[in-house]
C-alpha cells in the first residue's frame, strides 16, 4: 500500500473521472486535473467564483463546476483545454446542477426550485421542467441512461414525471400516496422505482416505468419512519433503514419483508466475529533517545499505532442515547451500502457511532462487526470486489475483507483527520480526504 504527499483541497471536492483516468480536485476558484496514477497536473482551470460541486460528464470528456452563489455553472473540456462553456442562471439563481447521462446536457434546479432548466451543449437549446420538489432526492436516472423520474409538487401534492431522456419528451406523470414525499431511487435494472415519505410518516411506495403502484410497505405507524434506502447491484433486494434502528430487507418477488435486522448495543451471537481496534504505543529503545529528539523519532514517539483483536462474545457496544427535544436526533439507520458483488450488506447505527455492521445477504445474518475507537465519519466499498474502507475522523485508513482487516496510519508529519474517502472505479486506488487536504492511497489487487 502506497501513500501520496498531501495536496491542497477546499470543500471536499475530489472526484475521480468514471474512466479511472483523471482525478479532478477544487482549490478555491482553481481547478486542478491530475493523471490519477501519476498525480501529475495535466490541466488547471480558473474559474470565476469559488467552487461549490464538481461532477464529470459520464465519458470522461467533460467536467462541470457549479458556483450557486453566483448562479454560474462553467464547463471545461479535457480533449479541447482552450474550449469552455459558462451557464449563467441569472436572476432565478442556482441550487443544484448535474450532468444527463449522455453526458452532453446540463440539468440546473433554479432557487426556490422554480424549475430545472435542461441546456444542451450541442445544440445550445433549453428545455423546462416546472415544479420540481424541495426534497433530498428528488431527481433520479435509471443506470442505463434512457430514463429520468423527477418528484414535483403542485396543489399541495406530490407527483412524479417519467421523462425520455434523448428527446426530453414527458413519458409518464402521475399522483404518489405520500404526505410529503421525501426521495426517489430506480432500480439497479430500471425497472422499478422507489419513492418514500417524510420521517414522519413510515411509507415506501414501489412503481413501474409506466406509474403502475406495484405495493406499498409500512412497518409501523406513529413514530419516525424511514431514514435511508439501498438497492443491491442485482436488485433483488430493497435494504430500508429506519429510525428504530433495525433495516428491512425486501424482495424484488412480492414487495414483502423477507427479514430484519437488529442492530443491540451487545453482540451476543457466538458466530459474529467482532473486530474491535485496539491503540499502542510504540516502544522505543532508551539507548535510542537523545535531547531534542530526531525528527523523524519525535513523529513515531508521539503516534499511536492501531490494530485489530477479536473480541469475547458477548462483546458490549459503546451506545449513545439520542437528545429527544432536539431536531434531526441522532439515532437510527444512518448508512447502509451493498457490496458490488451482492453479497454483503454495511450499515451503521447512529445510536452506536463507533461500529459497523456486516451482514450475509446470502444467509441473511449478521458476519461481522467492527468496533473502532472513534465514531465513523464515512464508509465505501470497492467497485470491484468486496471490501469496505472506512475512517473515523483520525489519520487512519481502515479495510476489512472476508480474509480479515487492517488498520494503516496516513504516513507524514502533522495532522491530517480522514472525513470521507472515494474509491476510483477500478478499485485500485483510494482518494482520502481531509478538511484542507486530500491524499491518494494505491492498493494491490491482493492485499487485505
Amino acid at each position: 500500500m502506497d501513500f501520496s504527499e498531501l495536496f491542497k483541497l477546499s470543500g471536499l471536492l475530489v472526484r475521480f473521472s468514471p474512466d479511472g483516468k483523471c482525478l479532478a480536485s477544487g482549490v478555491q476558484y482553481r481547478l486542478v486535473i491530475r493523471d490519477a496514477s501519476t498525480l501529475q497536473i495535466l490541466q488547471l482551470y480558473t474559474c470565476l467564483d469559488q467552487i461549490q460541486y464538481i461532477e464529470w460528464s459520464s465519458d470522461s470528456l467533460f467536467i462541470l463546476c457549479a458556483m450557486y452563489k453566483r448562479g454560474i455553472v462553467q464547463v471545461w473540456s479535457l480533449e479541447q483545454p482552450d474550449w469552455h462553456c459558462k451557464i449563467d442562471e441569472g436572476s432565478a439563481g442556482l441550487v443544484a446542477s448535474c450532468w444527463s447521462p449522455d453526458g452532453r446536457h446540463i440539468l440546473n434546479t433554479t432557487e426556490f426550485h422554480l424549475r430545472i432548466t435542461v441546456w444542451s451543449l450541442c445544440t445550445k437549446s433549453v428545455s423546462y421542467i416546472k415544479y420540481p420538489k424541495a426534497c433530498q432526492q428528488g431527481v433520479a436516472f435509471t443506470r442505463d441512461g434512457r430514463y429520468m423520474a423527477v418528484a414535483e409538487r403542485r396543489d399541495c401534492k406530490d407527483f412524479i414525471s417519467i421523462f425520455v431522456c434523448s428527446d426530453w419528451q414527458l413519458l409518464r406523470h402521475f399522483d404518489t400516496e405520500t404526505q410529503d414525499l421525501f426521495g426517489i431511487d430506480w432500480a439497479p435494472n430500471g425497472c422499478v422505482l422507489a419513492v418514500w415519505d417524510t420521517c414522519l410518516e413510515y411509507k415506501i411506495l414501489l412503481y413501474s416505468l409506466d406509474g403502475r403502484l406495484l405495493s406499498t410497505y409500512r412497518a409501523y405507524e406513529w413514530s419516525l419512519g424511514i431514514k435511508s434506502i439501498a438497492w443491491s447491484p442485482s436488485s433483488q433486494f430493497l435494504a430500508i433503514g429506519s429510525y428504530d434502528e433495525k433495516v428491512r430487507i425486501l424482495n424484488h418477488v412480492t414487495w414483502k419483508k423477507i427479514t430484519e435486522f437488529e442492530h443491540p448495543a451487545t453482540v451476543a451471537n457466538k458466530r459474529t466475529v467482532v473486530y474491535k481496534e485496539v491503540e499502542k504505543s510504540p516502544s522505543v529503545e532508551t539507548g535510542r533517545l537523545s535531547f531534542p529528539p530526531a525528527r523523524a523519532l519525535a513523529s513515531s514517539l508521539f503516534s499511536t499505532q492501531s490494530k485489530y483483536d477479536i473480541a469475547q462474545v458477548p462483546v458490549p457496544l459503546q451506545y449513545v442515547k439520542p437528545v429527544a427535544d432536539r431536531a434531526n436526533p441522532k439515532m437510527g439507520i444512518g448508512m447502509l451500502a451493498f457490496s458490488p458483488d451482492n453479497c454483503f450488506l454495511a450499515t451503521k447505527n447512529d445510536n452506536i457511532p463507533n461500529a459497523v455492521w456486516i451482514w450475509d445477504v446470502q444467509k441473511l445474518k449478521l458476519s461481522v462487526v467492527l468496533e473502532q475507537l472513534c465514531g465513523i465519519q464515512c464508509f465505501q466499498w470497492d467497485p470491484r470486489q468486496p471490501r469496505l474502507a472506512l475512517c473515523t475522523g483520525n489519520s487512519k485508513v481502515y479495510l476489512w475483507s472476508p480474509a480479515g482487516c487492517v488498520a494503516v496510519q496516513v504516513p507524514g508529519e502533522g495532522d491530517f483527520p480522514i472525513v470521507s474517502l472515494s474509491w476510483s472505479s477500478s478499485g485500485d486506488s483510494l482518494a482520502l480526504l481531509s478538511k484542507d487536504n486530500f491524499c491518494v492511497c494505491y492498493l494491490e489487487r491482493e492485499e487485505v
